[in-house]
């Protein structure tokens, strides 16, 4: 199904829709592996199932139904726990090829409504349909219409959320899960987050919600009336972001996902658990060189750093921050990580790391203005040492403060 064959102006983002109004939608296919294996499977519809990758004793859950999950199987768990949390389930092997025509499709669907479709993986996406309201009705509409497409023309659900901005979106389409639609009108954001509780707001995990905890901090509507000053003598910097979030407040556009890539990343897997904060910051030294590279190379900048921290057995976290300009080069790709590391690292007890991971996301043409005082020697650098990596590879070159990393390999 086709809408008039647009050709939608590449470059757009939702900074272009300056009215407030709710037209931004996140639609998430429902527990995706595991409805596609039914497609195939239908004799298991109604039954605990469990996709993992690998079923061995170092696989990891992907994904599973809801029946599964009433037994306390959830994702990124170990099989083996999830095993002895439900041995009656069928554990099936992730088959990532079969998927992948299931996925292009659904974001198929999604740019017939507008060129701004912003994937967050291979089933869920963001769009801000501001501009396509004449065409196709307002955003519930759309949403409505992209549900019903997903389900007759792929054949598996998908839950969307409506509201102002990404932020409050997702969170929507999470309470819808699964097969529903939440709408929030303009102005109704911190209404709507209110009596949610601490851990349906994103940024906030374990660690985190323990010390709101402690504070009396045990609903979203709780962190948005607590003050300022007391979050940040606690949190730090992190401590302002939480209370905008608690209200609602979100204003990371959605960036169109065509043309050149959106993200570019790094992670590095320890062979056992990593204690020291020295090696973990070389590792993030020799990521930000690799991430700066691959930005050089393809001539890109971004707004967005992550950091992504798995702690044992398979606690996952991540962190972003979006500084003033676009980064590029190596040295503050590297600031905006440590300190993000730093932070992270100290919350959670500066436990041993199994995992580190740095990125550079909604990237754009790069286009640097020089601080003042500075010259464009460091750019100079930044060329040179792309261009040694890219025909030698990457430990080619250097800079010294990698050297406690050489002994671990990056994927």
């Amino acid at each position: 199904m086709s809408h008039l064959g647009k050709r939608w102006p590449r470059g757009y983002t939702s900074e272009h829709m300056s009215d407030r109004r709710a037209t931004v939608i996140h639609v998430d296919l429902d527990a995706f592996f595991v409805s596609m294996e039914l497609l195939r499977r239908p004799e298991l519809r109604g039954k605990p199932v469990v996709v993992a990758g690998g079923l061995g004793s170092r696989g990891v859950v992907n994904t599973c139904s809801y029946e599964a999950r009433a037994f306390g199987v959830r994702s990124a768990m170990p099989v083996g726990r999830a095993r002895q949390l439900c041995p009656q389930a069928a554990f099936l092997e992730s088959d990532y090829h079969y998927y992948s025509g299931a996925s292009k499709a659904f974001h198929a669907i999604l740019r017939d409504y507008t060129p701004l479709v912003e994937p967050a993986g291979a089933d869920e996406a963001y769009l801000d349909v501001a501009g396509s309201e004449l065409l196709f009705g307002d955003a519930p509409a759309i949403a409505a219409t992209i549900r019903q497409r997903v389900r007759d023309e792929i054949g598996i659900t998908a839950s969307a959320g409506v509201s102002v901005n990404k932020l409050v979106s997702k969170v929507a389409s999470d309470a819808g899960k699964p097969d529903g639609l939440v709408a929030v009108a303009a102005g109704e954001e911190a209404a709507f987050f209110a009596p949610r509780p601490i851990r349906e707001l994103p940024m906030v995990g374990p660690k985190t919600a323990a010390a709101l905890a402690g504070l009396g901090i045990r609903t979203i509507g709780d962190l948005a009336a607590a003050p300022v000053p007391a979050l940040e003598s606690r949190f730090g910097r992190q401590g302002r972001e939480l209370h905008e979030r608690a209200l609602g407040v979100y204003d990371a556009p959605v960036l169109s996902g065509h043309g050149p890539n959106k993200s570019i990343s790094r992670e590095t897997t320890f062979e056992a658990d990593e204690p020291s904060r020295d090696v973990l910051r070389a590792v993030l030294r020799g990521q930000a060189e690799r991430v700066a590279s691959d930005l050089a190379s393809q001539e890109r900048a971004g707004r967005t750093v992550t950091l992504k921290l798995r702690f044992p057995p398979f606690e996952t976290l991540s962190r972003s921050h979006s500084p003033g300009q676009p980064v590029a080069l190596a040295d503050d790709v590297f600031a905006e990580a440590v300190a993000l590391f730093e932070r992270a690292w100290a919350e959670n007890g500066c436990r041993p790391v199994r995992l580190i991971g740095l990125g550079v996301t909604n990237l754009q043409e790069r286009g640097r203005q020089l601080r003042l005082g500075e010259g464009i020697e460091s750019d100079r650098l930044a060329e040179a040492m792309a261009a040694v990596r890219e025909r030698f590879g990457d430990d080619a070159v250097r800079r010294a403060a990698e050297i406690p990393a050489r002994r671990h390999d990056s994927f």
